[in-house]
């Protein structure tokens, strides 16, 4: 077994309240000895994007609080991103090793590491055992295809993203998209259209046919949706006069507002499927019963992971995984048009006021936002009072 004491430390975890997100505070804990089999990571970095925020929206609903418990009441929202390890009693996983995977908002975190592999690991801690194995998986950066060091952040920021951008396209390819393209002039309705999320998901809709693609935003968002080239078409929010009530359509609900929901199942006769993604509009967020039409349903992207993983295999999946992401980051990273512009945010004041803008939905969509609370990142005596 190998072990690294490098000083007795303190842990800085972000909290949120579960029934007011924009209630904070950042605690400061004394880290305790590892027990036999775990390891400790310091959390290097980590992204904040309308993911997590969703993350939040749902958690009690889809259990998104069960992966790193905090006190009745509160809650660490996950989050992806890489850390490193600073402390190891397990013989597979050594001191400096880095790993992505999904982290708490926290300057480091224990993880249990069973089933060790080339590939990484899977966190064995007995409160995540029901929790669905992809979020439990860290991959080693030395082995992951999917990483290099160039591009850590924009893997933080849009890998899990993009993996439910794709298999949103793949549930939906692989279902006929209901029946709303079977005259070639079928609408799909994606809400928040700037989100990382939606914009993924019309990349790879605007390779298939018979289909157009049409992003709902806000009017300040117009112009960023339509600079990005994989809408056939951007409209406000109170245009959806613009489009015929009687397209047949699928609407892909990124934003969770219930107001927007209800007039989508109104106005459209022939709307053959809805579904639900995500609550970017947080104080818009409602229920769906008692709707015009089909019953709005949740997407949960394990699901199409786990059916894929038994019709194709796991190596076809990740073969067209890496193939489609390879292609979405050229296009993401072209310096003469970038999609996203990452902005980092070290130490726990600047993490504070990152986490708002997100949760607000300020700011530049083409924004990207790396978050650090490791030790030596900024003072915190500070930011702790």
């Amino acid at each position: 077994m190998q072990a690294l004491f490098i000083c007795a430390m303190n842990t800085i975890d972000f909290l949120v309240r579960k029934d007011q997100l924009a209630s904070t505070e950042l605690r400061e804990t004394t880290e305790c000895p590892l027990a036999e089999g775990q390891v400790r990571l310091r959390v290097e970095k980590f992204a904040l994007t309308a993911n997590n925020i969703t993350y939040a929206a749902f958690g009690e609903a889809m259990n998104y609080w069960g992966f790193y418990p905090a006190e009745p009441g509160w809650g660490r929202i996950p989050v992806w991103g890489f850390g490193s390890v600073v402390e190891s009693r397990q013989s597979a996983v050594s001191v400096g090793e880095e790993f992505y995977g999904y982290y708490p908002m926290s300057s480091s975190v224990v993880l249990q590491p069973v089933r060790p592999s080339p590939a990484g690991f899977f966190d064995g801690a007995e409160h995540r055992a029901a929790l669905h194995a992809v979020y439990n998986n860290y991959a080693r950066c030395s082995t992951d295809p999917f990483y290099s060091p160039q591009t850590e952040d924009v893997q933080a920021l849009l890998r899990p993203l993009f993996i439910t951008s794709w298999l949103i396209d793949d549930f939906l390819a692989d279902n006929n998209f209901f029946g709303a393209n079977e005259d070639g002039t079928g609408v799909l309705l994606l809400s928040s259209a700037s989100s990382k999320t939606a914009y993924g998901t019309a990349f790879q809709l605007a390779q298939r046919k018979g289909i157009e693609v049409v992003g709902l935003t806000s009017a300040a968002n117009l112009e960023f949706c339509r600079s990005l080239g994989c809408y056939h078409q951007v409209l406000a929010y109170d245009q959806l006069d613009q489009i015929a009530a009687g397209a047949a359509c699928v609407y892909v609900d990124f934003a969770g507002n219930a107001d927007l929901r209800r007039s989508i199942h109104t106005r459209f006769a022939n709307l053959k499927y809805s579904s639900s993604i995500g609550g970017t509009h947080v104080e818009q967020l409602g229920g769906a019963k008692d709707l015009p039409g089909p019953r709005a349903t949740l997407f949960f992207a394990p699901a199409q992971i786990k059916k894929r993983n038994a019709e194709w295999g796991a190596d076809i999946l990740g073969q067209r995984l890496l193939q489609a992401w390879q292609g979405f980051v050229e296009k993401v990273c072209n310096p003469a048009a970038p999609w996203l512009v990452v902005q980092h945010h070290v130490g726990p004041d600047a993490v504070r006021a990152a986490y708002a803008e997100v949760l607000g939905g300020r700011g530049d969509p083409r924004a990207g936002h790396m978050l650090s609370l490791a030790p030596n990142s900024a003072p915190l005596a500070a930011a702790l009072t």
